[in-house]
Formats: C-alpha cells, structure tokens, sequence
C-alpha cells in the first residue's frame, strides 16, 4: 500500500545544490556561445554590448529574487503557472501554459537543440544546415534538425525513467560547463588577452554601430534607431539568461523549498550573471568587433577558442558546448513536464497530462512536449525562434511581477517566509524595463513577435471552449 501510495506522488528528492544547479544548468545553454555576435550586428561597439549584459543579467537577478517570494508562499509543482493562477484568475493562468507549451517551453527546448546540432556540424560538417536530406516545395529537412530532434528524444527517453536519472545528468553537465566556461574565460584574459585588440575595441566605446545586411556597411546610429537595436541586442542577452525560473516548475520535487526554491533562484542567476558579463569581457578582449560579429555560422565561443588555443582548442570547445546544450535542454525538458501537469490537474489541459507513469513523473506530458519541440525544430532558425519565445517570455515576467504587487494587497496577512528583496522599488524598475523593452521589441521585430503574441492570444478561444465542455460535463454530472 505504501510504495502504491508513493507513487502517485511526486517526490521530495532535489535538496539546494540540485536546484542551484538546476538554475545554473538550465540558463547556461546555448545563448552566451552564439548569441553576441547577432548583438555587435545590432550595435557594434563594446560599450553597448558589455552595458547590455550587465543591464539583462541585473533584470534576471531582481526577478528571481522578486519570484523569490511567490515560490516561498506557493512551494508547490507548476511555479509561475500556480502565481499567475493566485494573483489573477484561471485564464491568465491558462494563457500562460497554453504559450508554455506552444511557443516558451518548446521553442527553447527547439532553439537549444538547434544549436546543438550547430556545434555538432563543427566536429562532423556533414551533420551540418548545408546538408539538405529532403526538399518538398519550400520545405527542407537538414541533417542538424534531425540531430537536435534525435537529441529531445533521447532525453525525453531519459527524464521518462525517473527524476533521478535527469538529475544526475543535471548536476554533472552543469559543473562540467561551468568549469569549462570559467576556463574559456581565465585562458582568454591571461592568455590571449591583446593590449591592442582591447584598446582598439574600447576606443569608441559608446558609438554605436549597426550593420546593413543589404548593402553589406555599417553605419552609426542614435536616437529611436538606437533603443531599437538594443532591445533587438537584449532579445540574445534575455535569452542566454533565461530559464532561470525552471527550478518554481518542480518545487514539489525541492526538499524545504520554501526556504531552498528561493535561496537557488538568487545562487544560480548570480553566478550565471558573472560568468556572462566576464565571457564577454573576454570575447573583447581576444578578437576585434568584427571577428565577434562575423564569427562562423555565429559560433562566437569557438572563433574566441581558435584566437586562444588555436585549432585544437576549437574541438574541445564545440564538445564543451554540445555538453553544455545537452545539459541545457535536460533541465528544460526535466521543469517543463510539471507546468502541464499541474494544468492537468486544473482540468485546463489534456487530461492524460495529469498522470505519473512508474517512475513518478509525468510521462505522458514529457511525451507531447517532445513531439511539438521537434516539430518547432523544422520551423525556423535559431533567431527566428528567440523571438518568438522572448517576447511571451517577458509579457509572462511583468504579469508575474506585478502579481507580487496584486497578492499583497489582496493577502496581506499570508505566509511570506521570504518577503521580494527591495520591494516596491526594485519590482517596479524591473517592470518599467521589460515593458519598454517589449514595445521596443514589437516595433523592431513586428514578424517574428506579432506570430508570438498571436499564439498567446489563440489561446483565448481555447481557454472558453474547454471551460465550456468541462461546465456541460459537469451539469451532466
């Protein structure tokens, strides 16, 4: 009767190293390897982008300490699914998961599996984009979608047996690319580190530069042009660092989490943070601007390698980050499954989703995530992608923020083990800079974030037209 019971569970099994890891893990994928190129495009100058990260990486850390306090009043599986669901009401709440599982989830789980098979083409080229398998009208299948779809799978497969195999796996891809990058870095700036190359990188710091596909020149740019490069520059830099919040989604697996949820929210975005804002600081220091902005199929992580280490290093490097994007894509596939699960349980989401398989997770939802990330994985290309998710991804941070605001006022007298650090102020700052940011986002990218936000808001009609067969359900009931 017992180990029946146990299984119907989910079980307290991650203590706070899991969940930091957890954190780190699953913020550091593929974003800091590839991502400055695309911003020095956009901005071209090492002051503008070394201000960006610093800027995006002090954003993460006020929302993970600010989501610090709902994780501690609400320790339970679903995280920022359950906040939204407390300080609104159902539809947000099914809004959110509805965008979770169509575009935030599992474009991520596409992007960074995408990038995977971008460094996978830089040891075997023939696992490359160029090679085309099969071509139908406008469609083409490549052979680096198909190694990030078999990679999903594979890890699907593995998170399926038991949270204990994914978190294995967690912790030893985690600490294996944090030494990796802290040794990327501290080669690169004793090392490499080129007296001439920093000076003539820093020399005109903050004029900003864009680069014209079209014409193939750079010229500068100030003013509105100039906000809307950098929110084009922070869809990179927001991306690379988030994820952060997966640790909420598996709250019901974190021992003590109610002190142990928010202490790694604020360890994991720390550390990820300085190690962003350093590897950039190296990538300035190794190579001009245009090497970073030029770097080969954007791999900007290999390019620093080959001014390092040589040609050599550059293997090592490719290995390093396929290790980091599989790590990656483990936490994100591991924390996604619960999100369904616990909108299952809501009755706001397929049924089957609500169930545990033997091995206490939720199977079936591992499952559907992993068919739809594959299927997003022949949609578009990495960029493409970003957008898409970045967009949804800070509307969903400002509404949960401002939940924070919402549930004092509506709960005051509730348990707050953990009250938000710098409440109002810091709160308030991090939605005024999101806020513009999505605006600036919208008008820069209308394409590629108008098709997010037009997915989010499909889920409207969806969300009725299951309240509408759950209530005839009822009545017959």
């Amino acid at each position: 009767m017992h180990d029946e019971n146990e299984n119907k569970h989910l079980k307290r099994e991650l203590g706070l190293l899991d969940g930091t890891m957890l954190v780190v893990g699953s913020m550091i994928g593929s974003g800091i390897f590839i991502v400055s190129a695309g911003m020095v495009q956009n901005i071209g100058s090492a002051g503008w982008l070394t201000l960006i990260w610093i800027v995006s990486g002090l954003m993460t850390m006020i929302a993970a300490i600010s989501y610090g306090e709902l994780s501690a009043m609400f320790p339970k599986a679903g995280g920022q699914y359950v906040y939204l669901k407390e300080a609104y009401n159902k539809l947000i709440a099914f809004l959110y998961g509805w965008s979770f599982f169509a575009v935030i989830q599992t474009g991520t789980i596409a992007a960074v599996g995408v990038a995977f098979g971008k460094f996978t083409a830089y040891l075997i080229p023939e696992l490359g984009d160029q090679n085309i398998l099969y071509e139908a009208g406008s469609f083409k299948l490549n052979a680096a979608q198909l190694v990030s779809i078999v990679t999903i799978v594979l890890l699907t497969f593995i998170n399926s047996r038991g949270v204990k195999n994914g978190k294995y796996i967690q912790t030893v891809f985690t600490i294996t690319k944090i030494v990796s990058l802290f040794g990327l870095v501290i080669f690169g700036l004793i090392l490499a580190a080129k007296a001439d190359i920093w000076n003539a990188n820093w020399a005109d710091a903050w004029t900003a530069r864009s680069y014209n596909k079209v014409s193939g020149e750079w010229y500068t740019i100030g003013g509105s042009v100039l906000l809307s490069a950098i929110a084009a520059s922070m869809v990179g830099s927001l991306f690379s660092s988030d994820a952060w919040n997966g640790v909420t989604f598996i709250s019901g697996e974190i021992k003590n989490p109610q002190r142990n949820v928010g202490l790694s929210l604020f360890l994991g975005t720390l550390i990820v943070t300085i190690i962003y804002i350093t590897a950039n600081l190296m990538y300035v220091a190794v190579m001009p601007m245009e090497s970073i902005a030029f770097a080969p199929s954007e791999r900007v992580a290999v390019e620093a390698a080959q001014h390092i280490f040589g040609t050599t290093g550059t293997y090592i490097i490719a290995v390093m980050i396929m290790i980091s994007t599989f790590g990656c894509n483990n936490g994100l596939i591991l924390a996604g499954a619960r999100v369904y699960y616990t909108m299952a349980k809501d009755g706001l989401f397929f049924k089957k989703a609500g169930g545990l398989n033997k091995a206490s997770v939720p199977g079936w939802g591992l499952w559907a995530q992993c068919i739809w990330a594959s299927a997003l994985c022949l949609t578009g290309k990495y960029g493409d992608l970003l957008d898409y998710v970045m967009i949804i991804v800070m509307i969903f941070y400002i509404l949960t923020i401002f939940g924070i605001f919402i549930l004092r006022k509506k709960r005051p007298g509730a348990e707050r083990p953990y009250k938000a650090f710098g409440y109002p102020v810091l709160p308030f700052i991090y939605i005024l800079l999101a806020g513009a940011f999505c605006i600036a986002l919208l008008v820069a990218r209308p394409e590629t974030c108008g098709f997010g936000v037009a997915i989010m808001l499909a889920g409207v009609p969806v969300y009725y037209l299951t309240k509408g067969k759950q209530q005839s359900a009822a009545d017959v009931e």
